[in-house]
C-alpha cells in the first residue's frame, strides 16, 4: 500500500519557513519607525500617512507559486498573471483596504515575447478585475538562471484604508457567524502537493481526464484565483462595522489563515458539509492518500475567503456577496476557546 503523501513529503517544509518567519519578523521591527501600525500576523503591512493620520497606506508582496509549472508543461500563459494579482490584492483588501495600484516582476532566462506577452496580458486582467492601476514593473533577463521556456514572477500592490474602518478581527465575539466564500479551485496554493499527487503518483499528464472533472487536468489547475476585491468592497458599503473579521484562505488553508484574525479567548467551528468542495481537492486527497487533516491544513477546500459577522447579519451579508457575484454561505461559528479553528462533521 502506499505511503499517504503530505506536503512535506512534496519537499515543502512549513515548519522551518514559518521559524525563519519568526526571527525576521523580530528584526523588520527594527525598520519600524512611528508611521507603521503594527498588525504582526495580519495579512498585509500598514503605514500611516505623515500629515494624514486617519489614512493607512496598505502594502503585499506575492507571487504564483510552482503553479508556473503548469503553465510550462501546458503552454498557456494567459491566466498566471490574473493569480500575481489575486494573491497580493486578495491580502490586502481583508483589513478593509482599497486597492490603488500594482507592479510587478518577471524574471526570466531569455525573454520569449509571445510567452511574457501573455502573462502580462493576465496580469492585466487581473488588475482590471481588481479596480487597481498597473503601474508598471521589471522585466530582468538573466541568462543560465533559469531553464529555457521558464519564467518566475512576483506582484506588489498598495492600498489605501481609513484607520477608523480598519478590519483587524479585534472586534470578534463568541456566538458571531462565519461566512465563506467559494473559490475557484486551488487558487495558488498547494500545487507542490498537487503535482506530486497527479504526476509523480498517480502519473498523469496535463492532457490527462480525470473522474469528476470537467477538462483536461492542466485546464484545471490552471483556473484563475478568484479576485474578492468588488465583492468585498461591496460588502463593506452596505454592511460598514457589522464585518469584524475577513481572512484570506491560502497556504495554511482555514485552520492557519482564521486564528491570525480573531482574538484571544475566541475559537472558530468550521462544519464540514456546509459548502461544496470541487472535485480538485476529493481527487488530489483520494489519488494521494492524503489526510483529512493535511488537506485542510494545505487547501482552501473550497473556500476562498472567510468573513465575521454578528449572526444576526449573516443572511444579509450572504445576500450582498451573492449580488456581487460570489458563491456564499454559513460555514461556521465563533465560540469561546483558544485561538484555533475547529473542524466538525456535519450530520
Amino acid at each position: 500500500m502506499a505511503k499517504p503523501l503530505t506536503y512535506a513529503a512534496a519537499g515543502v517544509d512549513t515548519v522551518t519557513k514559518d521559524a525563519f518567519i519568526d526571527r525576521l519578523l523580530v528584526k523588520m521591527r527594527a525598520t519600524h519607525g512611528r508611521q507603521v501600525v503594527d498588525l504582526p500576523w495580519g495579512f498585509a503591512g500598514l503605514y500611516r500617512l505623515p500629515g494624514h493620520p486617519r489614512e493607512l497606506l496598505v502594502g503585499c508582496t506575492d507571487g504564483v507559486g510552482t503553479k508556473l509549472k503548469i503553465a510550462f508543461l501546458t503552454g498557456k500563459h494567459d491566466t498566471v498573471g490574473i493569480d500575481l494579482v489575486a494573491m497580493s490584492v486578495n491580502d490586502l483588501i481583508v483589513c478593509g483596504a482599497r486597492p490603488l495600484f500594482f507592479l510587478d516582476y518577471i524574471a526570466t532566462g531569455r525573454v520569449d515575447v509571445r510567452t511574457l506577452a501573455a502573462a502580462t496580458a493576465g496580469i492585466i486582467e487581473g488588475c482590471r478585475r481588481a479596480g487597481c492601476a498597473l503601474l508598471g514593473g521589471e522585466t530582468a533577463e538573466m541568462p543560465g538562471f533559469y531553464p529555457p521556456g521558464e519564467y518566475d514572477m512576483a506582484g506588489f500592490a498598495t492600498g489605501l484604508v481609513d484607520a477608523r474602518r480598519l478590519i483587524d478581527g479585534r472586534k470578534v465575539r463568541p456566538g458571531d457567524a462565519v461566512l465563506g466564500i467559494a473559490s475557484s479551485g486551488l487558487h495558488s496554493n498547494g500545487y507542490s502537493l498537487a503535482r506530486k499527487v497527479f504526476f509523480d503518483r498517480m502519473g498523469l499528464t496535463v492532457r490527462s481526464r480525470v473522474r469528476g472533472l470537467k477538462r483536461p487536468l492542466g485546464l484545471e489547475l490552471l483556473a484563475p484565483t478568484r479576485i474578492y476585491a468588488k465583492a468585498i468592497a461591496a460588502l463593506l458599503a452596505r454592511m460598514g462595522d457589522r464585518v469584524r473579521s475577513i481572512a484570506n484562505i491560502t497556504g495554511g488553508g482555514m485552520v492557519e489563515n482564521i486564528p491570525r484574525v480573531i482574538p484571544e479567548g475566541c475559537a472558530v467551528e468550521i462544519e464540514e458539509g456546509r459548502w461544496p468542495v470541487p472535485p480538485v481537492f476529493r481527487a488530489i486527497q483520494a489519488g494521494g492518500g492524503v489526510p483529512r487533516d493535511e488537506m485542510f491544513r494545505v487547501f482552501n477546500m473550497g473556500v476562498g475567503m472567510t468573513v465575521i459577522v454578528p449572526a444576526r447579519d449573516a443572511d444579509r451579508a450572504c445576500r450582498v456577496l451573492r449580488q456581487a457575484g460570489e458563491r456564499a454561505g454559513v460555514i461556521g461559528r465563533v465560540v469561546r476557546g483558544r485561538r484555533e479553528v475547529r473542524l466538525l462533521k456535519c450530520l
